[in-house]
């Protein structure tokens, strides 16, 4: 395994042929030529958060620049802290959910309330990487009761006096205000988060099309006024972004209608599929242009879905429009 890389990040998958298949170019459209008409309800934005906003202000801010009537941010950050904010845009706002429980990354600054000899704090957030028992501060979204959370890796970036610059990644819902607060108390003389930023929410970190607020506005701007579409689709990334940490499955043309409509997938409609599947994840159902058309819950492992027959996906949420490829009949 890699360091300083999220689980999904380690995961080497191939592709598994099923069924040999083409598309017709008849239906859909690949993600990276969709119009950014369509994008703008119907995109993922990925925001630099500024210090002040909460998420949900930054998230009502998208909106209202883009002229749509919803957004979602994929998971809370405090006013204070800064970075990584990914906000799905009009009909993609629900595919926030697959980001709320992927990895998140962060690079903070912990101040130590006395001097203590370096190896003591190496020692002491090396304890602290792996399983470990965490009650969510008084202000808090969820309920405040002892759970576990997993830890990935904690990096001492660098130490000067009582400061102390680190980089951690950790499972979605660790608080690092409390990760911070309990190193303290370990060492015996309690430590303050002084400043907090957000380099990866799921597949989403700085290198990933990162945006301002003011990039995003003059980008509509030029778009708008000017017919300049450069900018704007720059900022606006297709969702199917959104799903490039989980599995998937790509489907045959004549068994994406179904799908559109709610059904489940079984193993006949499945052309190509990721190795690694295993029942119980969480899979992106893609067509064979790279869109997405669902995600669900898998109830066998890659190894079965190359069998003849059997549920293979239980169909969660729905983000194609039915009648974007013709129904069976009609193919």
């Amino acid at each position: 395994m890699e360091k300083d890389l999220l689980p999904f990040e380690n995961i080497k998958r191939k592709i598994l042929v099923r069924k040999k298949s083409i598309t017709s170019s008849k239906f859909g459209c690949e993600p990276d030529k969709r119009h950014v008409k369509e994008l703008i309800n119907y995109g993922i934005v990925n925001i630099d958060k500024p210090p002040g906003p909460t998420s949900h202000q930054v998230s009502a801010y998208v909106q209202k620049i883009l002229n749509i009537s919803k957004a979602g941010h994929s998971g809370t950050l405090d006013p204070g802290v800064t970075g990584v904010l990914p906000i799905a845009t009009g009909r993609a706002t629900r595919v926030v959910q697959t980001l709320l429980k992927a990895g998140k990354e962060y690079v903070g600054l912990m101040h130590v309330h006395k001097e203590i000899p370096e190896h003591e704090i190496y020692t002491t957030c090396n304890d602290f990487v792996g399983k470990i028992m965490q009650m969510p501060p008084i202000k808090s979204s969820v309920k405040r009761q002892l759970r576990s959370r997993q830890v990935y890796y904690f990096d001492i970036l660098e130490i000067e006096g009582q400061d102390v610059l680190f980089k951690v990644g950790c499972q979605a819902g660790t608080y690092i205000r409390k990760l911070v607060h309990d190193i303290g108390q370990k060492l015996g003389c309690g430590a303050h988060m002084a400043e907090l930023r957000r380099t990866k929410a799921g597949p989403f970190n700085e290198s990933t099309n990162l945006i301002t607020l003011q990039d995003l506005t003059d980008a509509f701007y030029y778009y708008k006024e000017e017919g300049n579409e450069k900018y704007l689709s720059y900022c606006i990334q297709p969702i199917e972004n959104a799903v490039k940490h989980l599995p998937k499955i790509y489907v045959l043309d004549s068994a994406v209608d179904s799908l559109c409509h709610g059904a489940n997938l079984n193993v006949p409609g499945i052309s190509k599929l990721e190795s690694g599947i295993s029942v119980q994840d969480i899979v992106a159902i893609i067509t064979l242009k790279g869109e997405l058309i669902c995600y669900g819950t898998s109830k066998l492992d890659s190894e079965e879905m190359l069998g003849e027959k059997g549920l293979a996906i239980k169909t969660e949420k729905v983000f194609m429009l039915p009648g974007t490829y013709p129904g069976i009949e009609k193919a």
